[in-house]
């Protein structure tokens, strides 16, 4: 696959992009760019979701995490269901009857402003980092197949790219990320079936012969229940995806500001159960396709295994014995998650931090209208200047540090949330910050302490750990029930 067919791919999709995004920008606002005028319908609102959760890492990784892991994914996308439901009739309805612009205001009504802004700051860092990190992967891939052999530094690939990322995503907002993350999901899903369906011909398989073979083979394992102290084991994994969605999607700017934008709470909770159950059928694709992988390296002659897993998916697309087809395919499926997640990511960022951190919702609409432009513009500088520097120091460690750090960040965001739904005690709020920050240090020592002494590899439940020590903080801090007039939610 030559580097002119990976930049015409990419400037087909982007050429795409900007006209769904004219189309949905048309007569937007503010409201329109931080809440879609909630007018979005929820069946549209659930596709884009469902591709929302689904990120370039996702479409590189997934599929050759069945070498070491088999299908373990399934278990903790099993909780990701459980904790859409509890999204859906949870937190959807109380930021409804809010009206939020910025679900971190809750944190401002229940606690106070050091609360709020602790909320908004552990978002923000979580979220430039995650978004860039990803972004930064398939850069790197795109950077090895496209522009390193067209002798494009690095550097300019990522200020064109964001460059025009954030042309789409400047007026419209979360109006112009929904419709085109639906464009994302429907490529998505394309994509990987196509690829199914080509792989499978290659080997030379049916329908029947490919379910079969799938299903006899090593790497299909679905569920592990025979060691405890395994990061596949069933129980940790099943019961962290419930945390992490609830954390990392109910308690996310990014995620909810498109769930927001439905008409109701009733409309916005069908979509947060329909987008979580099409989630698991996604990733199970993604799964099949990763087998289908493994066995076509086994049956071709000058195939084999990469060292990096990661590798395995754009192995097997751009090599010679594929058709061209199936490169254009990866190419597209590849560039729709990476480039409308990151999309995605800009209007949350700027939204959060106009909103929450700025104070832009004291603004008359003039000043907010010019005050959301230049953070946006910010923070597309932020996210080039991130992923540049990443790319400068990068190597396995480095990255896997900041993808830690990254859930390290949802645990207080995740306890602030649970501590001011479930326990109807003030707190001292100037001292919220100081709980947030010693909450992640105290889970860092405890996770070596229990890797080294016992040999346990603590797995996404970190992520329940440091809610857990976020909460015992706040209790400390807890100053009785509310007699300063504040609504407590019980």
């Amino acid at each position: 696959m030559t580097p002119i067919i990976v930049l015409a791919t990419i400037a087909a999709y982007f050429a795409l992009l900007f006209v769904v995004s004219a189309l949905a920008g048309r007569g937007s606002d503010n409201a329109s760019f931080f809440t879609g005028n909630r007018q979005a319908p929820w069946v549209v609102v659930a596709f884009a979701t469902m591709g929302a959760a689904i990120s370039g890492v996702t479409f590189i990784s997934v599929p050759g995490m069945v070498v070491a892991k088999g299908y373990s994914y399934l278990q903790m996308v099993l909780g990701f269901i459980v904790g859409y439901v509890a999204i859906a009739f949870v937190l959807v309805p109380l930021f409804y009857k809010r009206n939020l612009l910025s679900i971190y205001g809750y944190l401002e009504q229940r606690f106070g402003m050091a609360t709020y802004r602790s909320g908004a700051w552990f978002f923000f860092v979580s979220k430039m980092l995650g978004a860039s990190v990803r972004f930064f992967v398939v850069c790197v891939v795109l950077q090895s197949l496209a522009f390193g052999p067209l002798g494009v530094p690095f550097a300019v690939n990522v200020v064109i790219t964001i460059a025009l990322i954030w042309l789409y995503t400047m007026q419209g907002g979360v109006k112009t990320v929904i419709w085109t993350d639906t464009l994302k999901s429907f490529c998505l899903v394309m994509s990987v079936v196509l690829c199914i369906v080509f792989i499978a011909n290659g080997l030379g398989m049916d329908f029947t012969t490919m379910v079969a073979a799938v299903a006899g083979d090593e790497t299909s394992r679905v569920f592990y229940f025979d060691d405890p102290k395994s990061g596949e084991y069933f129980w940790k994994q099943f019961v962290a995806g419930i945390f992490m969605v609830i954390a990392t999607s109910g308690l996310d700017q990014d995620m909810m500001q498109r769930n927001l934008a439905c008409r109701n709470s009733r409309d916005s909770q069908k979509n947060m159960i329909v987008s979580g159950v099409s989630q698991f059928f996604v990733i199970a694709l993604f799964l099949v396709l990763g087998t289908l992988l493994v066995m076509y390296v086994r049956h071709t002659p000058g195939l084999s295994l990469p060292e990096k897993s990661d590798e395995l998916f754009g192995l097997v697309a751009s090599h010679g014995s594929m058709p061209v087809i199936v490169g254009v395919v990866f190419i597209l499926g590849l560039v729709a998650a990476a480039y409308s997640a990151a999309g995605s990511a800009l209007t949350s960022l700027t939204t959060s931090f106009t909103v929450d951190i700025l104070g832009g919702n004291h603004l008359d609409e003039h000043r907010l209208t010019l005050t959301r432009r230049w953070v946006h513009v910010g923070m597309s500088v932020a996210m080039g200047v991130v992923i540049v520097v990443f790319y400068a120091i990068s190597d396995s460690d480095a990255i896997s540090a900041v993808y830690t750090l990254a859930s390290y960040t949802y645990g207080p965001i995740l306890g602030l949330f649970a501590f001011g739904l479930a326990v109807p005690l003030r707190v001292r709020d100037r001292f919220v910050p100081v709980v947030c920050i010693a909450a992640p240090v105290i889970c860092y020592f405890v996770q070596r302490a229990l890797l080294v002494h016992y040999g346990y590899t603590m797995s996404f439940e970190l992520l329940l750990l440091n809610a857990i020590v976020t909460m015992v903080g706040l209790l400390l801090l807890s100053t009785g029930r509310g007699a300063d007039g504040k609504e407590l939610d019980k």
